[in-house]
């Protein structure tokens, strides 16, 4: 019930997730999934949060937070020497959680936030101009890019044609009505063969959405 609520919390606040639900081998699932930021208890079926925690140290420096009902002075001190960032006991505040995993990402990854936008398990690194999903990568065109990272930092809204060609045009990028279909095209199918479909929806006569 915790876990789902933290879900909706983080979701709600932009936050993609992923929910452990079988204990037998947390570790590797940690290592599969390569999250940026982790989420910890203490009492877990069978294996604890400090076995857990002192496992995922060997291979990643993401940032932990314990939460947790265990809230003695010792159940802190192991949580630190074991690796942990932060330590909240239940119950707690949610706008002290969440200033929390704000400040232990822009601390973690000060580079990726300014530079890598995210949604939907795909990655736009500006960096480069490319697009990752499913650990695979595509390069980007300066048009494929800007397009990209206009429709991620309205993730969730309806880009409307008229709004993408004007911004472009901002950023003197001169794209009309067809090249931006072509662009559009072309960023679909680099998508497709990462393995990712139907991520940049088309709205009839409104637009782009993802």
């Amino acid at each position: 019930m915790i876990r789902k609520e933290l879900q909706t919390l983080l979701e709600g606040n932009g936050y993609e997730t992923s929910a452990i639900e079988d204990f037998a081998d947390v570790v590797a699932q940690v290592r599969r999934i390569q999250p940026h930021l982790i989420l910890l208890d203490i009492k877990l079926p069978q294996e604890s949060g400090f076995a857990i925690c002192s496992g995922i140290r060997s291979f990643s420096d993401a940032p932990i937070i314990f939460v947790t009902s265990c809230g003695t002075d010792m159940d802190e001190l192991n949580s630190i020497m074991l690796g942990g960032d932060a330590f909240l006991t239940k119950p707690y505040h949610t706008a002290i959680l969440l200033a929390k995993i704000a400040s232990l990402l822009k601390r973690a990854y000060p580079k990726e936030q300014e530079r890598r936008l995210s949604h939907g398990g795909v990655s736009l690194c500006l960096e480069n101009g490319t697009v990752e999903a499913n650990g695979a990568t595509a390069e980007l065109t300066k048009n494929e890019t800007k397009i990209m990272y206009y429709l991620l930092t309205h993730a969730g809204k309806i880009c409307t044609r008229a709004d993408l060609i004007e911004y472009l045009w901002d950023n003197r990028l001169y794209v009309d009505d067809n090249a931006l279909s072509v662009n559009i095209g072309r960023i679909r199918e680099k998508l497709a063969k990462l393995g990712v479909t139907d991520f940049i929806k088309t709205k009839h006569r409104q637009g782009y959405l993802i």
